[in-house]
């Protein structure tokens, strides 16, 4: 049985789709047949293009609630529909919490959680008038699974997404299906100003069980897969895209042999470990 994805024929919007991840996502969208648009406030240094063609740019701002609302009424005039929206622009600057003001972290929060919100709600009335139904993506991040210093409002904007799209998901069925990509960390153009250079970047990625960093067109191709047919059943769910997570700190400053068969691990006598496993 094929299991090959064809979007022909629908619609897809990719916010902050002009580089990186979201233009990963935009590339496997038009790779799958389907029309995309692609939106953020400054355009791409080059076309988002894949399979011979291109998608389409529209300027917006996503914090500018008016101008969403203008955006979407816009694609109902020329498209007369839309399939899918990825709510994929987002992003944090590195900064401790007692290092700015409550009104620069809002900012994030506005970004990362208020802004897939507002054009959700925009393009709920298209979304829903599709003949297959809509499909709402929401990229998530690890950083709203665990503590996040450095960008604790950015992981808190994070797990309020993957909240909102449990409801929207439940409010919405079963004309729109709303489901979360939780990333972990993804090579882009940008990841040498995270991760430094071609070294770091492989010491970082082999911190991932898989042993490197996502490739953005990976994203692509789960987000494609949560928005086709084949996944007509799937509303309300987090699917995990992070090459197995993280491995827990503790493994490795344990001083545990953790090479040992399990036979000569059950002969250690270590009386405390039962008392030691109940604070896992």
């Amino acid at each position: 049985m094929s299991l090959a994805l064809d979007l022909s024929g629908r619609l897809a919007v990719v916010t902050g789709g002009t580089r990186g991840v979201g233009a990963g996502i935009a590339r496997a969208f038009l790779r799958a047949g389907a029309e995309v648009v692609i939106c953020a406030r400054r355009p791409p240094d080059a076309p988002v293009a894949a399979a011979g063609r291109t998608a389409r740019f529209c300027p917006l701002d996503l914090r500018d609630q008016a101008a969403v609302h203008a955006f979407f009424a816009r694609l109902a005039d020329d498209y007369g529909r839309l399939d899918c929206l990825v709510n994929n622009a987002g992003g944090t600057p590195y900064r401790l919490l007692g290092e700015g003001a409550a009104e620069r972290h809002a900012r994030v929060v506005a970004l990362n959680l208020l802004a897939p919100l507002t054009a959700s709600l925009a393009a709920y009335e298209a979304l829903r008038g599709g003949p297959a139904g809509g499909s709402v993506l929401m990229i998530g991040s690890v950083s709203g699974t665990r503590p996040s210093p450095g960008t604790a409002a950015y992981g808190a904007a994070k797990a309020g997404l993957d909240h909102l799209a449990r409801s929207m998901a439940v409010e919405w069925a079963p004309d729109v299906r709303v489901n979360t990509l939780v990333l972990g960390m993804v090579r882009t153009e940008l990841a040498a100003l995270h991760y430094g250079d071609e070294a770091g970047i492989a010491a970082v990625g082999a911190t991932v069980p898989l042993g490197r960093l996502a490739e953005p067109a990976e994203i692509g191709d789960a987000c494609v897969f949560l928005a086709s047919d084949r996944a007509a059943y799937l509303t309300g769910a987090s699917l995990l895209v992070h090459g197995g997570g993280e491995r827990p700190a503790f493994l490795d400053a344990a001083t545990v042999n953790h090479s040992a068969t399990p036979d000569a691990a059950t002969t250690v006598d270590h009386p405390t470990a039962p008392d030691a496993m109940k604070g896992n």
